[in-house]
């Protein structure tokens, strides 16, 4: 266009004025075609990139925000928030979480709604949960179901509501929809240790650090970990709970004189905390060297997707999967030792449960958690290197084959027994002086 620009006078004198209108017209709308085309497949090719929000978005889709209504206040509430009640969940912490949330929802005459996130809630499992911990609500709860994405479905909140929370990730989701002062975090790991260092560990620290909620820690071991970590937040925000074990659920059973004993190995190949591979390794090597005897102890898998192996002299593990809540808790009652490996601070329930039970545990050592007999002197902890979770097993074994001394450690056991007492000096957000009593 520039250079029939500079070309106009000659043009002029060729062609004449009407001629040169005509071509300079012609020029101008061939531009402005071209510059229009250009500006529509520029937007075609913006509308098809992905944005950051929309990469983000789909990155992080479990930190969603929970989708509410505000609506006008009604009766109290307490609002436990998690991703699923089913029969795979009811385990350990979604336990502990159902148990605290009912309690306080007695405690201060208020309803429970149990809100899933990833999976409609099954109110059978909830009944089993409460009921076989001797736990009645004083109004039937409420269980609804609001999925992470992809629902038009909103969950009604008014100023009456408090929450209670059961992971970073449905904290974050929470909060990015409810006042801070309104959501109790119920920690019951060190959750950054879920992953390598990342994005996602960098959102996990961001949540567990904020200061504007309030926490209940599951051991004092966890929250002096946390604390000594760095987390000032923990030191100044929240109160720590020791688990209980009801007699009515945990209780020792007496072993049939004779029979071969069992051993249990909690097997979680995918849960990379639980160390699968160093445990089958121990095990092994435990065959191998003739002091733990397929003859005298059947072995048992008790997991999720564990795979069909063979162990040393031919051995083959019996694979247990998923049981419901009280399936598991008769289970226990004939287990006498149980190897139970967590490559984190918390002591984690399996060992606790069996200890609970009358069994004897092998688990490990990690930073602070170097001792568990305040618990029960029927935990032997060992370094994580093989030849000492070795020494562990063999401590392990003969404790088990002590009746006397295995009895007195039970009975002198330091686990709680009742979940009322254990949820007593544990303060909630935006109410701090109320306690469950």
């Amino acid at each position: 266009m520039q250079s029939s620009i500079k070309n106009i006078p000659a043009y002029y004198r060729e062609h004449g004025l009407r001629a040169l209108i005509r071509h300079a017209f012609r020029v101008v709308s061939g531009a402005a075609q071209h510059k229009a085309e250009t500006l529509v497949r520029a937007v075609a090719d913006a509308r098809a990139m992905p944005t950051v929000g929309s990469l983000l978005e789909a990155r992080f889709d479990q930190l969603r925000a929970l989708q509410v209504v505000r609506v006008p206040d009604d009766a109290r509430r307490v609002n436990i928030v998690t991703d699923s009640v089913n029969v795979g969940s009811l385990f350990g912490g979604v336990a502990t979480a159902l148990i605290l949330a009912a309690l306080r929802a007695n405690a201060i005459g208020a309803k429970l709604r149990i809100v899933t996130r990833t999976e409609s809630p099954d109110p059978n499992g909830v009944h089993r949960v409460l009921s076989t911990n001797g736990i009645a609500l004083r109004v039937s709860p409420d269980l609804t179901f609001v999925p992470v994405s992809g629902s038009d479905i909103f969950l009604d909140v008014h100023n009456l509501d408090e929450f209670i929370t059961t992971s970073w990730w449905v904290t974050y989701s929470t909060l990015r929809s409810i006042e801070p002062e309104r959501v109790t975090y119920l920690l019951q790991e060190d959750e950054r240790m879920f992953y390598p260092h990342g994005d996602d560990r960098l959102r996990c620290q961001e949540t567990i650090s904020r200061a504007d909620i309030r926490f209940l820690i599951n051991t004092r071991l966890l929250h002096d970990f946390l604390v000594a970590d760095g987390l000032k937040n923990i030191a100044q925000c929240a109160t720590w709970f020791e688990p209980a074990f009801p007699d009515a659920v945990f209780h020792s059973n007496t072993r049939e004189t004779g029979a071969k004993r069992k051993l249990c190995f909690y097997a979680r190949p995918n849960n990379l905390r639980n160390l699968f591979y160093r445990g089958i390794e121990l095990l092994n090597e435990a065959l191998l060297r003739g002091f733990l005897d397929p003859d005298k102890w059947d072995i048992v898998f008790v997991g999720k997707d564990i795979p069909r192996l063979t162990l040393a002299c031919g051995c083959e593990p019996v694979l247990l999967g998923t049981m419901a809540w009280d399936e598991y808790a008769t289970f226990l009652q004939t287990v006498d030792l149980g190897v139970y490996l967590m490559a984190t601070p918390h002591p984690s329930y399996p060992p606790l449960d069996l200890a609970a039970s009358g069994g004897v545990v092998l688990t490990n050592r990690f930073g602070s958690k170097t001792d568990l007999s305040d618990y029960s002197e029927n935990i032997i902890v060992a370094d994580l290197d093989v030849e000492s979770l070795l020494e562990g097993l063999r401590q392990a074994l003969a404790l088990t084959l002590d009746a006397e001394r295995r009895e007195r450690n039970y009975a002198a056991s330091g686990l709680g027994r009742s979940w009322s007492e254990a949820f007593e000096r544990c303060s909630f957000a935006g109410t701090p002086a109320d306690v469950l009593r």
